[in-house]
């Protein structure tokens, strides 16, 4: 059995000849390709703007320049990947890691207690682990009553739903991010989007995104002007070709990422593995997650890592608690009380889930596992 890696790109025919129609255009990059890729999120998430980047981070970074202010406070969660707090000592503000709950996103219920209390925080930053939608009713209930700023991390969730309320719409939320790295639901090689409903966002990350220039039609042929501290994180023409041909595959993708996830949770049902939540058919499954009690088993989790890499089997681990990294410990953080994340920490691993995964190898996956967990 060739390896099988927990996340792969899917790239067809089409989006090769799509890339290589516009490496024959007269655009490499800020050309037509990048409006015609925003417009297709725009369309796809329901909402009104849309500013493509270089990648996650950097749409996270953007983000948090134009939410955030110096000395913010800005709840978020320890279960991500480093980009979304990192984002968030970009500028000079500070993250408050609270636990999370036990579909392995973040407790909105904590966080609402959390800012009945404490005023001065200033801001809200949800990520939709694994492809889960944070609760949106919750979400409203924080937008409605505290006057925050709220950010969602959809880097995961890109096809999600929550009661038919798509990911990446900002109903409830100030502005939310996607990624497209190669793991993830579509890809263009690297890459990121922000979308937002508000007017003055989007002219401000516009203009961010590229330097804080500004060019308007009343200048002369050559003049711009730098009005913010910008920066260069602009996407290429060839990248967006690539993504608009894969978001068109969305929905398909979506549907075998499922309907993979659905014959996981039928395999592992009365055993040692349980999934992280319960098959949800709005969720885009970016990662499946389950969870084990290796306190009660005879074999270790770095040992089972080795043992299925040594079967051809990538597992990986989504995540590490972002407070316990060493650099987060230099700054004071670590010590909070996190216990849903701590049993999460122990126990959670993630296993192959992603649209070229074949039937005969998902087997190999569920039997391997079985036989090492029994």
């Amino acid at each position: 059995m060739k390896f099988i890696p927990y996340g792969k790109q899917t790239i067809e025919s089409d989006d090769i000849e799509a890339v290589v129609e516009t490496l024959k255009s007269d655009f490499l990059t800020t050309g037509p390709k990048v409006k015609e890729f925003e417009e297709a999120i725009c369309k796809y998430t329901d909402a009104k703007y849309c500013v493509a980047v270089s990648n996650g981070t950097t749409a996270l970074h953007l983000a948090s320049v134009v939410l955030l202010q110096p000395n913010d406070k800005v709840i978020t969660t320890p279960n991500s990947f480093l980009a979304t707090s990192n984002s968030i000592l970009y500028v000079n503000a500070k993250p408050v890691f609270i636990d999370i709950a036990e579909d392995g996103n973040i407790d909105l219920d904590q966080a609402i207690e959390l800012l009945k209390i404490d005023n001065t925080i200033k801001a809200l930053y949800g990520v939709h682990f694994s492809g889960n939608p944070l609760n949106q009713e919750t979400l409203k209930y924080i937008r409605d009553n505290f006057n925050i700023k709220i950010l969602e991390d959809s880097a995961h969730s890109l096809g999600a739903t929550f009661n038919n309320i798509k990911a990446g719409s900002c109903e409830f939320s100030d502005i939310s991010i996607l990624s497209f790295h190669p793991v993830k639901n579509i890809t263009t090689g690297e890459g990121g989007a922000i979308t937002t409903n508000s007017k003055e966002i989007y002219e401000k990350l516009l203009m961010l995104r590229t330097h804080g220039m500004l060019k308007t039609t009343d200048m002369k042929p050559w003049e711009y002007q730098m009005i913010d501290l910008g920066f260069n994180y602009r996407i290429t023409d060839i990248q967006c070709a690539l993504g608009i041909s894969q978001i068109k595959k969305l929905d398909s993708f979506l549907e075998k990422r499922r309907n993979i996830a659905l014959k996981y949770n039928l395999a592992f049902k009365n055993t040692v593995i349980k999934p992280l939540y319960e098959f949800n058919p709005e969720s885009a499954y970016h990662l499946y997650v389950v969870l084990v009690d290796f306190n009660k088993l005879s074999i270790s989790k770095e040992e089972l890592f080795t043992q299925m890499r040594k079967r051809n089997v990538g597992l990986q681990l989504h995540y590490i608690p972002i407070n316990q990294q060493p650099y987060y410990k230099t700054l004071g953080f670590g010590n909070e009380i996190t216990p849903n994340m701590d049993i999460f920490y122990k126990q959670a691993f993630s296993l192959p889930v992603y649209p070229l995964l074949t039937e005969d190898e998902q087997i190999y996956v569920i039997n391997n596992l079985l036989e090492l967990l029994k």
